[in-house]
């Protein structure tokens, strides 16, 4: 190295060898004091607390990129959980729904069972395929026919009360009427007193007509099958009194009624058999010709 155009200011001061020695008696003495008295430790804190800002600038960029990096990554988890959870309580929803269903055929056909354990009259246990074509009148479908010996005119009932009642046969499959039919009629009384009356469909409801004013009608009545008809075997329920209306000018009361069967949410039905025979209705005597006073018969020529 060229000393000699080195400026003046720069050749000034101690000899090299001087301010070696003298950096190192420094060095050992800060090395010496810092390790047994920590006196360079406030020095550190110092510097540090100086160079803190500093070093979080330093670090910011690197910081924001991280936090970005997260955000995003987190949004992008987020929405497949998201995704995922929401196919999950889609299947979930799909599962209970077809459990419940499955509850609600078992606990019909538990139902079902124990009414054919305790009726003699029980028959043929049936599914429900579809209901009607016309949508004015209310029928359905069942699985059990002219196969199995069903005839028209039996009794149809599920866990709860009547149904209705077969009204044509197939050769696999039966169609059966319900209570709630328009051409629909059924003898019926009122479990509590015993009065009769007759029940008719409407088109998606019953009620009880002609009933007298002052017969003892109540809300929450059941009404049952009277078994007067010689078809429906009597004491089956077949539906509740929720409302009695008495007019002073009318001649008879209005008594709507609910059906207790779920005429149209049962799946499962149970076939019974018609009621014994009854004798027929006995001939009305007929009355003797009156006699014509003061006339012959005419002789024949």
């Amino acid at each position: 190295m060229d000393f000699a155009n080195t400026p003046s200011f720069f050749r000034s001061g101690l000899k090299p060898g001087t301010r070696l020695v003298l950096c190192v008696v420094a060095s050992v003495a800060l090395l010496i004091g810092d390790s047994r008295y920590n006196l360079m430790e406030q020095a550190r804190d110092g510097m540090s607390l100086v160079l803190y800002p500093l070093q979080r600038a330093v670090n910011m960029p690197l910081g924001l990129a991280r936090h970005a990096s997260d955000y995003f990554t987190d949004q992008a988890e987020l929405k497949a959980d998201n995704a995922r959870l929401r196919t999950q309580q889609l299947e979930m929803s799909a599962r209970l729904s077809r459990l419940e269903s499955l509850e609600r055929e078992l606990t019909e056909l538990r139902n079902l069972n124990g009414i054919k354990a305790t009726r003699p009259d029980a028959e043929q246990l049936a599914e429900t395929l579809y209901t009607g074509r016309d949508p004015f009148s209310y029928k359905i479908i069942i699985d059990k026919g002219a196969d199995v010996s069903l005839k028209p005119g039996q009794p149809v009932v599920d866990s709860r009360g009547l149904m209705g009642q077969i009204t044509r046969v197939q050769p696999l499959t039966a169609e059966v009427t319900l209570i709630i039919d328009k051409n629909q009629m059924v003898p019926v009384m009122i479990s509590r007193t015993g009065e009769r009356a007759i029940l008719y469909g409407y088109g998606g409801g019953v009620e009880i007509r002609y009933l007298p004013q002052h017969a003892d009608v109540r809300e929450n009545d059941m009404v049952v099958t009277s078994g007067i008809d010689g078809l429906f075997p009597e004491g089956i329920p077949v539906a509740r009194v929720s409302k009695v209306e008495r007019n002073a000018g009318a001649a008879f009361s209005r008594i709507t009624t609910e059906p207790v069967a779920g005429v149209q949410q049962t799946r499962f039905v149970l076939v019974l058999r018609e009621k014994g025979q009854t004798p027929p209705r006995p001939v009305a005597p007929v009355a003797p010709a009156k006699k014509t006073k003061g006339k012959k018969p005419a002789d024949s020529e």
